[in-house]
C-alpha cells in the first residue's frame, strides 16, 4: 500500500467520530478534534498486519518524502518566482455590520444569487487549487458565517486535508461566530482571524454602525474556551488603526496579549473606494511602535515566516504576541503568496490590483452557463468516476471540474501577469478598485476595470487575455451643466438611482458593420462555407446573449428585465468592385425604469466581433465601423432618431 494510501486511511481513521454535542463543553470529543488537526500537518502512515499478500508498508524518513516531493505548480508561480500557496474565498458579498472603513456609506446594491459562486462551484475551485499545491484555504466575505450552508461548505472543504491541504482558515467579525464554531472545528477548521477595531462597545457601535460588542467577545471567549480542551484554533484580532478615532486603544489592545494566547495584529488603514481615505488618517507602523515602546521597553522582534503579511513582536513575560500589517508604509510583496476569488467566482492576484479574471464563466461552461447546484454536482462527479474507472481502476483523487485545463490556462495566464508590487501610498488613494466590502461582490455593477478573457470571443489564449482599465476623470467645472451622469463630485464613479423613475417601455436601436478587404469572405458567408460554420446564425445567437449580459459587461450598467431582443444580420458586397460587408442591426426592449441604448450596442457589437472571429482566417484586414444608436424611444426624453429628438408621432 503507497504512502498516500495509508495517509489517506490515517486520516480518515482519525477524523471518525468527531461530534461535539451542542451546548455541552466536554473535552474528549474536543480531544478527537486536536487528534485530527494534528494528523494533518504530519501524517505518519499505520502499517496493516504483515501478510503472505501484501508486505507491510515502509515508513519513510523526512528527508525521502522532501527528495520525492513534487516541483510546485506552474500555473501558481509568477515570473518573479513566488509560489501562491495560500487562496483567499469570498464566501458572500453581505455582512451584519457596516463598518465606516470598509463599506461606503451609502450602502452597496446587492447582486442576484446566480451571480454568486455556488457551494460545488466553490468546492470544485478549491480541489483544483489544492491540486496545484495550495495547502491554505482561507475564507472570508462580506461576512461568512452568515451563509446558510457554511458548515457544509467547509466539510467538504476540510475534506481536501488528505489531498495536501494543510489549513482551513476564517475571516469573521465575530457576531455569530460562538454560534457555529464547534461545527467549524469539526469541519476542520485551524485559525481565526477575528475583525475587532474597538474595546470600547459605545466606540463599537459608532465604527461599525451596528450592536454587536458583546456577541463578539462572546465569540472570542468561546476559541479560548475550545481550545482549553485542544481545539488548536489560532486565533488573531485584526485591528484597523485611525488617526483621532481608535489610535488611543492601541495599548489596550497589547494588554489582551499579557494572559491569552492571542496575537493581535494593527493594520495601516487602507484606501478603497467609499471609505473616505485620506493620508492624515492614517496612524502609521513606526508611530504604533513607538507608543508600544514608551510603555513596554522590553519589546522585542520574533522572527517572521517568510510569506507573512505581519511584522510580529512580542513583549518578554506576557503569553500572546502582537503584529503589523504595513500595507501602505512597508509593503511586503516581495514574498505574497496570495491569491483571492470573489464571491462571484472572479480571481484576484492582488488586493490593490483592479484587474481581475472570472473564473465563475469558464466553470459554468459545462452546465451552459447556468450554476452549478448540488444535482448537477452530483451527476458531474458520477459522470467523472465513470470515465475514471474506463481508464483505471484508481478513482480521481479530487473533485475537479470537468474543464479544469481550461481554467488552470486562465489561472497561470493572470499569475503571470502580477506585477512585482502594488501601487505605493500616492498612487493607491487615488486608484480606482473595489471598496472593500466589494471585494466580495460581482463586478457586473460597479468595478471599473475587469478582465474579459472569453465573454466576447470564447477564447482563453494567452494571446487574446486582456487586460481593460476604466479610469474616472474629474468633471470640468466649465461644463458643470452637463455633468457625466456616473460621476460623482469627488470624480469616483458610481451607480446612477433609478429609483425614483416610473416603469415605461423603453426601445433603443443600434447598428454597426464588418467591412471586408476582399470578396472571398462574403461569398463564403452567404454560401454557408466558412469552417467555423453558420456565421449569421452564431452572430445572431450572440449578439442575443451579449444583451442579457450586458450589465456583467459594463460596470456601472443596470440589470434591465429584457422583454424582447432582434439581430439582423445581412450580406451587402461584390457590387461595383467593393469587397463587401455585413450590416448588423440590434434592436432590444424592456418595460423598465431606464433605457436599452447599452443592451443594444453591446449586442450589436459583440454581434460584430462574432462574425470578425469566425472569419479572420479569411480576411486579416476587415474592420468593424459605424458603432452607433439610430433609434432610442421611451422615458422622460421621449423618441431619439439619429441623435436628434423626434417630434414626430410615434408610429402604431
Amino acid at each position: 500500500m503507497t504512502y498516500r494510501a495509508f495517509s489517506s486511511r490515517w486520516v480518515q481513521t482519525a477524523s471518525e467520530g468527531l461530534r461535539i454535542r451542542a451546548g455541552k463543553r466536554r473535552a474528549e470529543p474536543l480531544r478527537r478534534i486536536a487528534t485530527a488537526a494534528t494528523a494533518t500537518a504530519a501524517v505518519q502512515p499505520i502499517p496493516e498486519p504483515a501478510n503472505p499478500v501484501e508486505p507491510p508498508a515502509v515508513r519513510f524518513t523526512r528527508r525521502e518524502l522532501l527528495k520525492d516531493a513534487k516541483p510546485f505548480s506552474d500555473f501558481l508561480t509568477d515570473t518573479f518566482h513566488r509560489q501562491h500557496d495560500y487562496l483567499r474565498i469570498s464566501l458572500t458579498e453581505r455582512c451584519n455590520l457596516r463598518c465606516v472603513y470598509c463599506m461606503p456609506e451609502e450602502g452597496v446594491p446587492l447582486s442576484p444569487p446566480r451571480e454568486l459562486l455556488t457551494t460545488p462551484e466553490i468546492v470544485m475551485l478549491s480541489s483544483l487549487f489544492v491540486s496545484q499545491g495550495v495547502n491554505k484555504i482561507r475564507l472570508t466575505g462580506g461576512e461568512p458565517t452568515i451563509r446558510k450552508d457554511i458548515l457544509s461548505l467547509m466539510k467538504q472543504i476540510g475534506a481536501l486535508r488528505p489531498h495536501g491541504l494543510r489549513e482551513l482558515c476564517l475571516t469573521t467579525n465575530g457576531i455569530a461566530l460562538h454560534r457555529k464554531l464547534e461545527g467549524m472545528v469539526e469541519a476542520g477548521l485551524t485559525g481565526v482571524n477575528l475583525s475587532l477595531d474597538t474595546l470600547d462597545p459605545w466606540q463599537f457601535q459608532i465604527m461599525t454602525r451596528r450592536k454587536g460588542f458583546d456577541a463578539v467577545m462572546k465569540s472570542i471567549e468561546r476559541v479560548f474556551e475550545l481550545n482549553k480542551h485542544g481545539a488548536g484554533i489560532k486565533l488573531k484580532i485584526n485591528a484597523v488603526i485611525m488617526r483621532g478615532i481608535n489610535d488611543r486603544e492601541i495599548i489596550p489592545f497589547v494588554e489582551m496579549t499579557r494572559e491569552k494566547d492571542i496575537e493581535v495584529r494593527f493594520i495601516e488603514y487602507m484606501p478603497f473606494d467609499g471609505n473616505k481615505w485620506n493620508e492624515g488618517k492614517m496612524f502609521s507602523y513606526n508611530e504604533m511602535l513607538d507608543r508600544i515602546r514608551e510603555k513596554y521597553r522590553g519589546l522585542e522582534k520574533v522572527r517572521d515566516h517568510k510569506n507573512d503579511t505581519s511584522k510580529t513582536f512580542k513583549i518578554p513575560g506576557f503569553v500572546g504576541k502582537i503584529g503589523f500589517i504595513t500595507s501602505m508604509t512597508h509593503n511586503f510583496c516581495g514574498t505574497c503568496n496570495r491569491l483571492r476569488i470573489t464571491s462571484d467566482g472572479n480571481l484576484k492576484v492582488c488586493l490593490f490590483g483592479n484587474a481581475e479574471v472570472s473564473l465563475r464563466d469558464i466553470l459554468r461552461e459545462s452546465n451552459d452557463g447556468n450554476p452549478i447546484d448540488e444535482e448537477t454536482y452530483k451527476t458531474m462527479r458520477r459522470i467523472a468516476a465513470d470515465r475514471q474507472l474506463e481508464i483505471s481502476n484508481e478513482p480521481a483523487p479530487l473533485n475537479l471540474a470537468a474543464n479544469e485545463r481550461r481554467l488552470l490556462e486562465v489561472i497561470g495566464t493572470a499569475v503571470k501577469r502580477k506585477k512585482a508590487k502594488h501601487a505605493g501610498i500616492g498612487e493607491l488613494e487615488h486608484m480606482k478598485n473595489r471598496p472593500m466590502i466589494l471585494i466580495a461582490v460581482p463586478l457586473s455593477h460597479r468595478e471599473p476595470a475587469l478582465w474579459l478573457p472569453t465573454l466576447l470571443t470564447g477564447s482563453v489564449s494567452g494571446q487574446q487575455l486582456r487586460c481593460f482599465s476604466l479610469s474616472s476623470p474629474r468633471p470640468d467645472k466649465k461644463h458643470d451643466a452637463a455633468r457625466l451622469t456616473h460621476v460623482s463630485e469627488s470624480g469616483s464613479a458610481h451607480m446612477v438611482s433609478i429609483s425614483d423613475k416610473t416603469p415605461t417601455k423603453r426601445v433603443a436601436k443600434a447598428v454597426c458593420g464588418v467591412y471586408f478587404t476582399n470578396k472571398l469572405a462574403c461569398q463564403l458567408i452567404k454560401e454557408n462555407q466558412v469552417k467555423k460554420g453558420d456565421v449569421l446564425g452564431v452572430a445572431r445567437v450572440a449578439g442575443i446573449m451579449a444583451a442579457k449580459r450586458t450589465a456583467d459587461l459594463i460596470p456601472l450598467c443596470h440589470p434591465i428585465a429584457i422583454t424582447k431582443v432582434t439581430v439582423d444580420l445581412e450580406v451587402l458586397g461584390n457590387e461595383d468592385d467593393k469587397a463587401g460587408r455585413v450590416e448588423i442591426e440590434a434592436t432590444v426592449a424592456c418595460e423598465g425604469k431606464t433605457g436599452v441604448e447599452m443592451e443594444a450596442l453591446t449586442a450589436a457589437s459583440t454581434a460584430a466581433l462574432t462574425v470578425y472571429d469566425m472569419c479572420k482566417a479569411v480576411d486579416k484586414g476587415m474592420s468593424i465601423q459605424g458603432l452607433r444608436v439610430i433609434l432610442k424611444e421611451g422615458g422622460k426624453s421621449g423618441r431619439w432618431v439619429d441623435g436628434a429628438q423626434d417630434d414626430s408621432p410615434e408610429p402604431n
